[in-house]
């Protein structure tokens, strides 16, 4: 063969490389990232729930319901839901709850399907952001411990104890 004959075929070579370069790049890079995120433990690290400062409001006489705050926080790289929440000593429905504003400043509670735990952060439930809304129980008395079966989407059942205490304290 002559050496004009070679010219298409190390064309075609060089077009061939070109066009799979850009891929192979982005596959490497990508990979590069990925053992980057790996290495510095971030991946794959599940959701890890922890539940503290447990507690029911004391019912007011006559009020059909009350409210449970718990601080829910997760130590791991995934975020996780709150999905329910039971209790053996509380007869009735037992749900989640947000708190909202109107625009013209009034707050009004939100029935929520689940409430989110951010990865590495928290859910500090307050009477001015989310809550678990209770029948109340005319028996709870200032101090008594109350049990509660928290449900997460990830993290599975956490059993916790709440106090009861007074509104505001």
């Amino acid at each position: 063969m002559t050496p004009s004959a070679w010219t298409p075929t190390r064309r075609r070579l060089a077009d061939t490389a070109l066009a799979a370069l850009a891929p192979v790049c982005a596959c490497v890079l990508a990979l590069g990232g990925l053992a980057v995120w790996t290495a510095t433990g971030n991946a794959g690290t599940p959701a890890r729930i922890g539940v503290a400062d447990a507690r029911l409001f004391l019912p007011s006489q006559g009020v059909p319901e009350t409210a449970a705050f718990f601080r829910i926080s997760n130590t791991g790289g995934a975020r996780d839901r709150l999905l329910e929440v039971t209790s053996s000593d509380v007869t009735g429905g037992i749900s989640l709850s947000s708190h909202r504003m109107t625009p013209g400043g009034a707050a009004y509670r939100q029935a929520a399907e689940s409430l989110p735990i951010p990865a590495y952060g928290t859910l500090d439930m307050s009477p001015h952001s989310s809550d678990v809304t209770v029948p109340a129980a005319a028996r709870w008395k200032t101090g008594d411990l109350v049990p509660f079966t928290l449900r997460f989407e990830h993290g599975g059942r956490v059993e916790v104890l709440a106090v009861v205490v007074r509104p505001g304290s």
